[in-house]
């Protein structure tokens, strides 16, 4: 996805990214809004939480950008960059289904997402194991979560699943050093991805908790 001409038309052009989220729509619209900008608000750019300021300006910016560009890409990608500046700027892309979802993927993925955390204290895509009647989440003790994440989480409380925070987790399942039943992963993009493979029961019922909200959203509009 590129940037839209709106980064000149605020007066300056964007500068190397610092920070790139990349959130799922539904029906023209982003279900998981709120939960977003709330983790927006806890990330890190340059050693300092994002301000208030730009969180009230993606805010204004996503309804705007959704009204003028995801005619195109209804179910597409919203993309917030902020550059080292602190500048920021808004577009809508196709989104593109993983094309691999094997354990070992989606681990590979959580991994490369806990490197971003370490600089900008949130991981936009997380792992989670489902092992009897409880998860582990992938999360370090002074990470924050991601609006996905959230989500997760509130999920498992509605059918009663208790959660587990463990630390270095994808690292753990790469190494075969954690036993499981079923795989996830939990991503601001992708939403809840069961692993592919043998089959994933409860891993596919959050899933489907999931593909209802993006149906529910269609539906308000």
């Amino acid at each position: 996805m590129q940037l839209e001409d709106t980064t000149q038309m605020d007066g300056f052009k964007l500068g190397s990214p610092a920070l790139v989220c990349r959130w799922r729509l539904a029906s023209r619209a982003l279900p998981l809004e709120n939960r977003h900008l709330r983790a927006l608000g806890q990330r890190v750019v340059n050693g300092e939480l994002v301000p208030t300021e730009l969180v009230a300006w993606a805010k204004q910016h996503i309804e705007w950008t959704l009204a003028e560009g995801a005619a195109e890409h209804p179910d597409g990608v919203l993309m917030l960059i902020i550059d080292g500046e602190g500048r920021a700027a808004m577009t809508v892309g196709p989104y593109e289904p993983l094309a691999l979802r094997s354990p070992s993927a989606l681990a590979d993925r959580a991994r490369a997402a806990g490197a971003e955390a370490r600089s900008t204290g949130v991981a936009p895509e997380s792992l989670w194991l489902v092992r009897e009647e409880g998860l582990i989440w992938g999360i370090d003790a002074d990470e924050r979560p991601s609006g996905a994440a959230t989500l997760m989480a509130d999920l498992a409380k509605t059918v009663g699943f208790a959660v587990e925070r463990r630390a270095g987790l994808a690292e753990a399942l790469l190494a075969g050093e954690v036993s499981y039943d079923e795989v996830l992963l939990v991503s601001d993009e992708h939403g809840i991805v069961p692993a592919s493979g043998k089959a994933q029961p409860r891993a596919e019922r959050f899933a489907e908790g999931y593909a209802k909200l993006l149906a529910s959203s269609g539906r308000r509009r």
